[in-house]
């Protein structure tokens, strides 16, 4: 918090390439989960985990918000981490509450892809802000 702009900067950009990486260890997991043997996903554990985690991000979403250096690289990149964070739970007790609905694991495997594009997209506006 109190570096240098270029140390903040670089905070972001890493954070961008982490981002990245764990976008393409998900997506790679869905794919072996779509092309492999899976049993039907615990849809009450996906959805009670990302409520919890929906309040917490709504919680973390409205500190930074209020935050006073919201406008440097690495509060950005923070604030699109969890703006991101949010959807995802979101998508995820869809995910669960379709899961339970219609009996099948497709809708966490497209709502676990959509995540991931919605992840890397993320990850190319935070490398975009450590420019």
């Amino acid at each position: 918090v109190g570096g240098t702009l270029t140390r903040k900067k670089r905070i972001a950009k890493l954070a961008g390439y982490f981002q990245i990486t764990l976008a393409i260890i998900g997506f790679v997991e869905v794919l072996r989960r779509f092309f492999g043997d899976e049993k039907l996903p615990d849809f009450s554990t996906m959805i009670i985990v990302s409520i919890f985690a929906l309040i917490a991000n709504g919680i973390c979403l409205y500190i930074l918000q209020k935050s006073k250096s919201k406008e440097e690289a690495h509060m950005k990149a923070s604030m699109i981490f969890t703006s991101n964070d949010v959807i995802i739970n979101l998508g995820v007790i869809i995910a669960g509450l379709l899961v339970n609905w219609l009996s099948s694991s497709k809708p966490d495997l497209i709502i676990g892809t959509i995540v991931f594009i919605l992840v890397i997209q993320g990850a190319l506006r935070i490398l975009k802000l450590s420019k």
